[in-house]
């Protein structure tokens, strides 16, 4: 979850890479775009105040760049701010904004732009609803709602750098990210964790579209792809960071997975001792946590013990990886 800290950083230190970039000549967007589109988007400007319905518009649904389609917001992190514009207090991704700073009209303040084309989008405040208390004031002609819905989910279940290219591979998973949770430190680094002394399991949290996976298929995923019946240790990894948790986001989250364990305590010959917790704070792993895997396959750690992990795992969940 982002705070005004991290927005700062991005601002002044530079900004996460993003998926993918595009771009296109002036005379292109033009072609694209209606002529508020193009004078909020990529002149910088902003449309009336309370001007669009999308304020007061709360149902599931999510939130595109309306020049180029990346996914930006939920729904379900929208609010009503009184401003008179669609106000947020998440991105769906980390990279899915990029930050900059604007000096304009004798104001210090932190502009937001579609980190794949550059799109204005608006500005983000340090004044939003807990807990990331932020938030992100958008055009609303900048932004393309779409029908699907998506949900998060949270697991520990060992180092999270072999619990994240698991889940990356799965169809309908938008997105996994590494980082921890659980403990009682404000923001823990990796050190930190891997210490013990700050409460905290390295997790994953895992952005998917309900309609192509669900959250108790994922559920079975994670389950059945590390020991949930050694208490705090995966293989060679010993430590409650390393603990079997589910964190739920909701109660009927909870009910399904307390569901679930019931019916697998039959199917491992030793007890399960994974613990269903909800979740009070996700904390973002340093960047080079990040998709640690695929940008380090080599690594000794990766060859010895992820890859032969993600082999049995394409094989026994092949119907449900992405194309």
């Amino acid at each position: 979850m982002l705070n005004w800290n991290d927005v700062l950083r991005f601002a002044d230190a530079g900004n996460p890479t993003p998926d993918r970039v595009v771009r296109k000549s002036e005379e292109e967007w033009r072609a694209q775009l209606s002529e508020e589109q193009y004078h909020v988007t990529r002149r910088k400007g902003t449309e009336r105040p309370f001007s669009s319905g999308m304020c007061s518009l709360f149902e599931p649904g999510l939130y595109g760049c309306v020049c180029c389609g990346t996914l930006l917001f939920d729904a379900n992190e929208k609010f009503e701010s009184g401003t008179g514009w669609p106000s947020f207090t998440q991105p769906v991704k980390a990279n899915a904004i990029a930050y900059h700073a604007d000096r304009s009209h004798g104001m210090t303040r932190v502009e937001t732009t579609c980190n794949t084309c550059g799109a204005h989008l608006g500005h983000v405040f340090p004044d939003g609803p807990a807990p990331s208390g932020l938030r992100y004031c958008m055009n609303a002609v900048a932004l393309k709602k779409q029908a699907a819905s998506l949900e998060k989910a949270t697991f520990g279940g060992g180092c999270f750098w072999c619990t994240e290219a698991i889940f990356r591979e799965l169809d309908g998973v938008h997105s996994v990210e590494s980082g921890y949770s659980g403990g009682a430190v404000d923001n823990a680094n990796y050190r930190q964790v891997c210490s013990g002394s700050t409460g905290h399991a390295e997790v994953i949290q895992i952005l998917f579209d309900p309609a192509i996976i669900s959250y108790r298929e994922l559920l079975e995923i994670h389950m059945l792809t590390h020991d949930p019946t050694t208490l705090n240790q995966q293989g060679a990894d010993r430590g409650t960071q390393y603990r079997s948790i589910i964190f739920t986001h909701n109660n009927e989250q909870r009910q399904i997975a307390e569901d679930l364990l019931a019916s697998l305590k039959d199917g491992f010959r030793d007890a399960i001792v994974t613990q269903v917790a909800p979740l009070e704070t996700f904390y973002k792993a340093e960047d080079y946590h990040q998709d640690y895997y695929n940008l380090n396959g080599g690594a000794g750690y990766c060859q010895a013990v992820i890859s032969p992990k993600l082999r049995k795992f394409r094989e026994k969940f092949k119907a449900k990886l992405a194309s």
